[in-house]
């Protein structure tokens, strides 16, 4: 049941995801990706921070400075402010085709620092979905966008915070999380703004982008923690998958996106690996 729970938190988490990543590209359009940043982050911790008190916690847990939680900090940065720029420079749904190797990385992650037993078969699917992102980024080939780099090394940030979320203490509510995961954000932004610059005061449209975001990040902050820290992680991670169909349905419908033949293609590979996966979740 456990797993169930962590596999349907999944889905709800990726279907908030996207609607996030659309209000972010919106935003974007107007606005330097360090301050959405910014004032994602803050936002976010707002919330986090009313929702621990009226669960009776501080915001703040003495656990945030333990290795595993440095860690998962660090990787929260990299993925957050790479992914955000994949998606304000490079087409909402080849960001998220990419993203969606992110499941394999962890499911590799599992085994090495949670001792989870993958078979070669599995292995044989982890590498075929790699083969599905190459497609998606065709190196060395005309349609290659460099920016799509950006979706990698977020790609391997995301991963990484999954994998240290599964080690945050047990009395480490998920709203604790949230607010740091939020923190981190600032962070980001602020790394980011320090580098372009070009802060500008937001329209109001702005505002209901972020605010929107905001909420809705909340919402796929608590789902995705909810579900890192239930059942087993190599089943639960493939239902990552679904942000791959919500992501690609609001490119075309809000943003006008086609996404190309190699794209279809490199995201039907690297999402039927990840089905592989899970099919063999109990098999070695």
């Amino acid at each position: 049941m456990d797993t169930l729970r962590g596999s349907l938190l999944m889905v709800l988490a990726m279907a908030a995801f996207a609607l996030e990543d659309m209000f972010i590209k919106s935003a974007a359009a107007s606005l330097p990706v360090g301050q959405i940043l910014i004032l994602f982050g803050l936002g976010g911790m707002a919330v986090f921070a009313a929702l621990a008190r009226a669960q009776g916690h501080a915001p703040w847990h003495p656990g945030f400075g333990t290795r595993p939680m440095l860690w998962r900090s660090v990787a929260e940065v990299v993925g957050r402010l790479c992914f955000t720029l994949a998606i304000a420079l490079t087409p909402l749904s080849s960001a998220s085709a990419i993203l969606q190797a992110t499941p394999l990385v962890v499911a590799a992650g599992a085994v090495v620092f949670f001792g989870e037993i993958v078979g070669w078969r599995r292995w044989l699917a982890i590498g075929l979905g790699f083969a599905g992102v190459l497609l998606i980024l065709r190196p060395g080939l005309g349609g290659f966008e460099p920016a799509s780099l950006f979706a990698v090394a977020g790609t391997l940030g995301f991963a990484g915070r999954d994998l240290a979320t599964r080690a945050a203490p047990r009395n480490m509510s998920n709203n604790q999380l949230g607010f740091l995961g939020f923190a981190m954000l600032v962070v980001a932004g602020a790394i980011a703004l320090g580098w372009t610059g070009g802060a500008v005061w937001p329209a109001p449209r702005n505002w209901l982008d972020i605010g929107a975001a905001t909420v809705i990040g909340v919402i796929a902050y608590n789902a995705l923690s909810g579900a890192m820290r239930a059942g087993e992680i190599s089943v639960i991670a493939p239902f990552r998958y679904t942000r791959l169909v919500f992501a690609m349905v609001l490119g075309v419908l809000v943003f006008g996106e086609r996404p190309d033949a190699l794209t279809l293609i490199g995201s039907a590979v690297i999402v039927g690996s990840g089905v592989f996966t899970l099919l063999r979740s109990h098999k070695v």
